[in-house]
């Protein structure tokens, strides 16, 4: 513990606190806890030992971060971590944990709905009803059509058993292939020009393009032109992982062609989702405000696991979701 003293814990917050918080509050084995917007940041970490990040996708521990003397771990109320992964933090020694396995199921839902929405045409009949209108039409069939997940973490795990609960072949794209994998089968690389099984070969066979997978430098602009010209002129992309994966002038301009058939976005370059975007407008174009993993409780779900690290933390244990910083992701099964 810092200089001898009981560890001190910072947490960053926005609008909210975390619900629950005062569970961990009173814990006699802190020595204090400091609840600070970004604008307070940098005057709370010197001193701190452990600082929990409940302000998601801030990007306040950036510049705050020279004020972090004593920081030994950081706790993320997200899956993602892409918002920490500065050189600073990475290059140092303090450990960073994530709040994977909160939002998997959650997210494989929202995903097996977006893809219900396409095939069956629930926009439309929505719209349809508000007109008034009786128009009646015929919808597509979801078994056996063919979907690619790219990422093949927890999140595109669940997402691939959903999809096949209803019928649905699916692939997996990941950082190792394989023939074999219990979920998906078949794993490509996530990636271009391979020489083996990759996007390339991929992208054609899909009826349904999942991004699931976290937001890196290998990911970055992954889904552009190249990507969307290899996919089928009826296919559908389904984002729910960063918005940055995708390179949206190039997908609106797919979208305006013709080159694929619809879009389901919850994630954005930027976010809100400024009003002046063609997206809103486009047709075939699903827009939701990044809510795919945020289901009734999941606020103090995510509270409840960073009150067990917490716990472990306290008491020397490992925690849980230790993320590899090097790759911006917790590895492993």
């Amino acid at each position: 513990m810092s200089h001898g003293n009981p560890p001190r814990l910072v947490v960053l917050h926005g609008d909210d606190l975390p619900p629950g918080h005062e569970a961990y509050d009173s814990d006699p084995r802190l020595g204090g806890v400091d609840y600070v917007t970004a604008d307070r940041l940098a005057e709370a970490l010197p001193g701190a030992d452990a600082l929990f990040v409940w302000d998601l996708f801030s990007e306040a521990v950036t510049a705050a971060w020279p004020k972090a003397d004593s920081l030994r771990w950081i706790h993320a109320a997200t899956a993602g971590v892409d918002n920490l992964m500065f050189p600073g933090l990475v290059e140092s020694d303090v450990v960073v944990t994530n709040s994977r396995g909160v939002f998997d199921q959650p997210m494989a839902e929202y995903v097996l709905g977006l893809v219900l929405s396409f095939a069956k045409g629930f926009p439309l009949t929505r719209d349809l009803q508000h007109d008034r209108v009786w128009r009646h039409r015929e919808t597509e069939r979801v078994g056996g059509r063919h979907a690619l997940v790219i990422g093949t973490g927890p999140i595109g795990r669940a997402i691939a058993r959903q999809l096949r609960a209803v019928g649905m072949t699916v692939e997996g794209a990941g950082r190792t292939v394989s023939d074999s994998d219990p979920d998906f089968g078949t794993v490509v690389a996530s990636s271009f020009d391979t020489g083996g099984p990759d996007l390339d070969t991929a992208l054609p066979r899909a009826d349904y393009v999942v991004v699931a997978a976290p937001f890196t430098s290998a990911t970055r602009d992954l889904i552009g032109a190249r990507a969307l010209g290899r996919m089928r002129g009826t296919a559908r992309l389904i984002n729910v992982a960063r918005g940055r994966i995708v390179v949206e002038d190039e997908l609106i301009e797919a979208l305006r062609g013709g080159v694929i058939a619809g879009a389901a976005l919850d994630v954005f370059a930027a976010e809100p989702l400024p009003g002046s975007s063609p997206l809103w407008d486009l047709p075939g174009v699903i827009v939701s405000p990044h809510m795919s993993g945020d289901v009734v409780g999941w606020r103090r779900e995510l509270v409840e696991l960073f009150a067990d690290n917490l716990d472990r933390f306290l008491d020397g244990r490992e925690p849980r979701n230790i993320v590899d910083k090097r790759r911006g992701y917790v590895s492993g099964p």
